[in-house]
């Protein structure tokens, strides 16, 4: 580690990942929306899907600037947005003015993707390959725990101040995440004496690389399919656990809950190893674990049997994301690298927006219903998936 010039990034990200996550409005998300911006259920996931929609036309163009202009930028400039967007969202209870806040906070998210973990990635020295599984599972538990933070922060806002306020207090850690980011050390993405190429070329160059890999396809076709539908307990959790007689003081417990689960999973990634016999058994088995504990959903209607089942279907659902990023990680030289990493976020994002826009309509019908569909779907997608233990690349040290 001494060794490494780089070492330092590595500690630093986390933080800042901490930062730029800890938002408050994740306890109330749903009431925020709904009960001071006036927008019904469904008009959130519409509100969703449009800031999906933006994310997937702002990922690759986003991604290249981290390869082209620096992650250490993109990752300043990504989080400098996030509390503007944030201000944006309490300025007034407009539809219009949630838009453009959207639209702000999808191009704070696309700055920010792929770049910290490009980023992590080659700040872990010559070993990095052995060590990626277990630093990003770590930058995701860093996540989760900014998450945690938030929701338990924003739920005692909420209480004494009001969801606007609440809302609006997550500016603070997102401006120290700032800071952070501002003393990264980035290392060089190009051979000495080779001349950086223009944006355009690594635009081009980065999609070609995504184009022609075989062995990225199949871990993207898993993020994306699986990925977007997994997603979507964060829309649902919170009407579900309403529909059960669970009021609102609960939900900033449930929803750390739903992060403490995650966090748990990615601790236990070696433990889980094992026990399922081989990383790609995992990647099923968590996929098939999310899509059962949405089916009992759909039936499901006491307190406790809805709390266990959602923070089930999140702790394992969304724990595979961090799986599969490193393991592309792994297949990508670092000239294409945050590029190729937008591009397969840009995807799953356009898949989250379709699958949004039709669990709109859903919801409005039947929300059980839904939810019923939804498993079902995850389960035939992990049934199908097609990958195999030779994608994920080295195994964790």
């Amino acid at each position: 580690m001494s060794a490494n010039p780089y070492a330092g990034n590595v500690r630093k990200l986390y933080a800042i990942r901490f930062c730029a996550w800890m938002h408050t409005v994740a306890a109330v998300l749903v009431p925020f929306f709904r009960d001071w911006g006036g927008v019904p259920l469904g008009g959130i996931l519409l509100l969703n899907a449009w800031f999906m929609a933006w994310s997937f036309l702002l990922e690759v163009p986003t991604g290249t600037v981290a390869d082209r202009f620096g992650r250490k930028t993109s990752l300043v400039l990504g989080t400098a947005l996030g509390a503007i967007a944030t201000g944006v969202y309490v300025s007034a209870p407009v539809l219009g003015v949630f838009l453009v806040g959207e639209i702000l906070f999808a191009m704070s998210y696309a700055l920010n993707s792929g770049a910290d973990e490009a980023l992590l990635y080659e700040s872990l020295g010559p070993d990095a390959a052995e060590r990626a599984p277990r630093a990003f599972a770590r930058l995701e538990s860093f996540k989760l725990a900014g998450i945690c933070a938030g929701a338990l922060c924003g739920s005692v806002l909420a209480s004494e101040l009001g969801l606007r306020v609440a809302v609006a207090a997550q500016m603070v850690p997102m401006a120290l995440g700032v800071g952070l980011a501002l003393t990264l050390r980035e290392p060089p993405r190009h051979a000495p004496g080779e001349q950086p190429r223009r944006y355009a070329d690594t635009l081009r160059d980065g999609l070609r690389h995504f184009a022609d890999d075989p062995a990225l396809r199949p871990l993207a076709v898993d993020a994306i399919a699986i990925g977007a539908l997994c997603f979507l307990v964060i829309w649902l959790y919170q009407p579900l656990l309403e529909a059960a007689g669970i009021g609102v003081a609960a939900f900033g417990g449930v929803h750390v809950a739903l992060c403490v689960g995650q966090i748990l999973v990615l601790g236990s990634l070696g433990r889980l190893t094992t026990f399922f016999g081989s990383r790609a058994a995992l990647l099923r088995g968590a996929a098939l674990t999310a899509g059962a504990c949405f089916v009992a959903l759909a039936v499901a209607r006491h307190p406790a049997a809805v709390v266990a089942l959602v923070v089930a279907c999140a702790s394992f659902g969304l724990s595979r994301t961090p799986i599969l990023n490193s393991a592309m990680n792994h297949h990508l030289p670092s000239a294409h690298r945050a590029t190729v990493l937008s591009v397969v976020s840009g995807l799953r994002m356009l898949g989250i927006v379709i699958v949004n826009g039709l669990t709109s309509l859903g919801v409005g019908r039947s929300l059980h219903g839904t939810a019923l569909a939804l498993g079902l779907a995850i389960l035939a997608l992990a049934a199908l998936s097609p990958v195999r233990e030779t994608h994920l690349g080295s195994e964790d040290a």
